[in-house]
């Protein structure tokens, strides 16, 4: 079996070689660099999501669970190579490190409507139901697991690591919707009571922030006293390469915070307001987030009346126009000092009655308000392009020539 895993991981990884090699990958990083400099040559494109699950080319052979992970991987970038937007596939590949993190020493049940369907809807048991509760959270400690992560390194490398750079991410497991507080706030109290929080129990909800926020930090910090940062560690939910910043690549570790990307969101406060999302959220973010070199904020949540808030965050460099936000307002109150990620909703977009007429109509509209700032037009959260591999690639082509126009 291990004998068949290998070959088919070769092959692929050969394949992904010829992808990452391909100088169209260095002119994209130009792109990038300069619109996340706020020197934009163009507006970059970007396809986050593409309803992988239901193209044939995602089924996997691997026997192996981790192998099957990595081929999947490959599998994915190798069939996003041909949409044709901006996004960079890279000479190497990432393996995550083993973590010992224990997390916040509590944890919830997740409820799914089908029982073996893990990306279904699910009703969560939230473990802090009492507010007595909180005494049972332990402070997160980041730790690696080396004896594991050294034989799947190992394991990887006799594979294909005379074919493909093999790169381990020892970065920390609270980063990214895992460090923005909110997340994992969400899952460990549930949106309605925090709402509720806010309101009956704010002195408590406060205490229950600042543990999470300090958790966080510690984590960041042990990990950067360890030497465990990377340059790979960039995220900012695009492409994070900028002319203040060295760029994302597999040699550089022991990197401080300030040399990286960072990226945070809200999602479970899109129903709050402007100034309890300040006073119950943002205003624990920030310390996370300064530590960085620069950031980017926002995911699906309505931003439009936080702008003003979110300007607090002295290194924030990105901002999401999701497709809840009115765009012409987020645009005036964003300006020019800021990259617009505009966000069209991929509902209209891609996952319906594929109409070139209308997706070219909404892109037109919202594309015009866009001009004259820094923005990229991002393609995210698509569950379903009922099952039409093509459609990626007709939309990426319909942006271009909205592109033109404008």
């Amino acid at each position: 079996m291990k004998n068949n895993d290998k070959a088919i991981l070769r092959e692929l990884a050969e394949k992904y070689m010829e992808k990452a090699n391909d100088p169209i990958q260095e002119e994209r990083r130009k792109i990038w660099r300069h619109l996340n400099s706020l020197q934009m040559i163009r507006p970059a494109i970007y396809i986050r999501a593409f309803a992988w699950r239901e193209m044939p080319q995602s089924q996997c052979f691997c026997n192996d669970p981790f192998l099957r992970g990595i081929e999947d991987k490959l599998r994915t970038e190798i069939f996003r190579s041909s949409f044709g937007d901006d996004y960079i596939i890279e000479p190497w590949l990432t393996m995550k490190a083993a973590s010992n993190c224990s997390g916040w020493g509590i944890t919830g049940k997740r409820n799914f409507t089908e029982e073996q369907e893990v990306m279904g809807a699910y009703k969560e048991d939230y473990p802090i139901k009492e507010l007595s509760d909180i005494k049972k959270l332990k402070v997160p400690s980041h730790s690696i697991n080396e004896e594991e992560t050294a034989q799947k390194f190992e394991t990887l490398g006799s594979m294909v690591g005379d074919i493909i750079k093999i790169k381990v991410d020892r970065g920390p497991v609270y980063l990214n919707f895992a460090g923005d507080i909110s997340t994992e706030l969400g899952h460990l109290r549930g949106i309605e009571n925090i709402m509720m929080d806010m309101m009956d129990n704010p002195g408590w909800l406060h205490e229950l922030l600042s543990f999470m926020r300090d958790g966080i930090l510690k984590v960041h910090e042990e990990a950067e006293k360890a030497g465990d940062w990377g340059l790979v560690n960039h995220y900012n939910q695009a492409m994070p390469y900028s002319l203040e910043l060295e760029d994302p690549e597999p040699s550089t570790q022991n990197v401080a915070r300030k040399k990286l990307w960072c990226f945070m969101a809200s999602q479970e406060y899109t129903c709050i307001s402007p100034e309890m999302f300040n006073e119950f959220l943002l205003q624990y973010q920030i310390p996370i987030i300064e530590k960085f070199g620069l950031s980017a904020y926002g995911c699906c949540e309505d931003l439009t009346a936080k702008i003003p808030f979110l300007k607090k965050i002295p290194n924030l460099r990105r901002i999401a126009l999701t497709p809840f936000m009115n765009i012409e307002r987020s645009v005036e109150s964003i300006g020019r000092d800021y990259v617009i990620s505009y966000r069209p909703s991929p509902a209209d977009m891609v996952s319906y009655d594929f109409d070139r007429d209308r997706i070219m109509g909404i892109l037109k509209k919202g594309l015009s308000l866009c001009k004259g700032s820094q923005f990229d037009i991002t393609l995210k959260d698509v569950e379903t392009v009922e099952r039409d591999p093509e459609r990626i690639r007709k939309w990426v082509a319909i942006v271009r020539e909205a592109l033109d126009e404008l």
